[in-house]
């Protein structure tokens, strides 16, 4: 794979193409992640079972279904998102992308350098002292397996998910034990209030950033059913599952994170383990993004020098408090990523008819006005929003991009002569 690169600026040949188990494995070590159970916690303490589960459903078929759609280009080209970028915002414009999706990512490689640290301190009572160095370690340590690339990261991810799928099996044992029984879950009524609006856009706002670069993995998928089938199964399926350990969490012991939780229900050596496990496999598959998004920034093919770079930034913010802006990143996440993915998938399909031309064969614009101006109208108005901002942003950017492709159809790129 050109060294351990894994094809940065380039599609990623029919050689090294992945099958389902591989695919699976790594997509739903990504979407294993703390900050989606912390959500969950949000809505466990706001609804009861039966509204959480519709809750669940709707918000994460809609997170499914964007990922799987821009899955499926990924397969069809063999290219990233920031390098499918290239043809809607242009050849310079594309940098767009890679500083959104680049930032984003950087600031969630922070925020789960931070998490490990401060939670390991405090599990194993150590001081608080403690804290910088583990966070320089993790900054790190944790990318090392995303600079070795995606083999190493697939390796990781079969381990780790068997493991981490029987220590929620036994944080549901015992939780179902200590409520009484499934009827007393049921049973639990709200205390808090959020409206189903914002209940869904918390949800989709949990991982759309990373179904918007889940593209890195879904471009080595062997055929289109792979990546739709792997994509959906992580999206919908492992990122729900997130989202309702947290809520089950936060309803029967007041916990969202479920290391917490086995904590509480004195599991302590399984809760250090599910700690590592969870935050690693989503860390490298972070700093991975961001390399992705730093290579086609840059111009450049040193993924593992580019990697290493981040993870220091990355470290960096940590060390100065990236912990304690969850929030904020999770609403500017909601907000700026889903129009960039719903740009291109409307290139594909609208512009392209689902068969663009290789990228080395197409004339691009320095900046495509077409695609720049549908995202910031896409953004403008999944900011003003007041009703599910993510979907809305998809929605209007892809409404836009379409017109003005419409309208300046003689301009749209041509493929390059001879």
């Amino acid at each position: 794979m050109q060294g351990n690169n894994d094809y940065p600026l380039s599609a990623v040949p029919a050689e090294h193409r992945k099958g389902i188990v591989s695919m699976v494995a790594l997509l739903v070590g990504f979407t294993f992640f703390t900050s989606t159970m912390w959500a969950g916690g949000q809505l466990g303490t706001a609804f009861s079972l039966h509204q959480l589960l519709t809750i669940i459903f709707v918000g994460n078929l809609i997170l499914g279904v964007y990922a799987a759609a821009l899955a499926y280009i990924a397969y069809k080209t063999g290219l990233n998102t920031v390098l499918l970028g290239r043809y809607c915002f242009g050849e310079y414009g594309s940098k767009l992308a890679d500083f959104v999706l680049g930032f984003t990512q950087i600031g969630w490689y922070a925020w789960g350098v931070a998490t490990m640290a401060i939670v390991l301190t405090k599990l194993c009572n150590l001081d608080e002292s403690w804290q910088i160095p583990l966070m320089i370690l993790f900054g790190f340590g944790f990318c090392v397996t995303a600079s070795i690339g995606y083999r190493a990261m697939e390796i990781l991810s079969k381990v780790s998910v068997p493991a981490m799928l029987l220590f929620i099996g036994i944080c549901f044992y015992k939780g179902l034990i200590d409520v009484g029984g499934i009827g007393e879950l049921f049973a639990i009524e709200p205390q808090d209030s959020m409206s189903f609006g914002a209940a869904i856009t918390v949800v989709i706002g949990t991982f759309i950033s990373g179904g918007a670069q889940a593209t890195n993995w879904s471009r080595f998928s062997k055929t289109g059913k792979v990546a739709v089938i792997a994509t959906l199964f992580a999206f919908f399926l492992g990122n729900g599952l997130m989202v309702f350990v947290g809520a089950f969490g936060a309803m029967i012991y007041h916990q969202s994170d479920i290391v917490d939780v086995l904590v509480a229900q004195g599991f302590m050596i399984t809760a250090v383990l599910m700690l590592f496990a969870n935050i690693w496999t989503t860390q490298d598959n972070t700093i991975y993004n961001f390399a992705a998004a730093g290579c086609n920034l840059f111009r450049t093919d040193k993924r593992g020098l580019i990697t290493v770079i981040g993870a220091a930034v990355g470290t960096v913010l940590a060390i100065f408090g990236m912990y304690n802006y969850l929030i904020p990143f999770l609403v500017l996440l909601g907000t700026f990523i889903p129009p960039i993915g719903a740009i291109i998938m409307t290139n594909f399909w609208f512009v392209h008819r689902a068969n663009p031309p290789k990228l080395g064969d197409i004339d691009l614009p320095n900046f495509d006005a077409k695609g720049l101006i549908a995202y910031v109208l896409g953004s403008g108005a999944a900011y003003f929003s007041p009703w599910m901002p993510p979907l809305v942003g998809i929605v209007v950017s892809s409404i836009v991009y379409m017109l003005l492709a419409s309208v300046l159809a003689p301009q749209r790129n041509q493929v390059k002569a001879g």
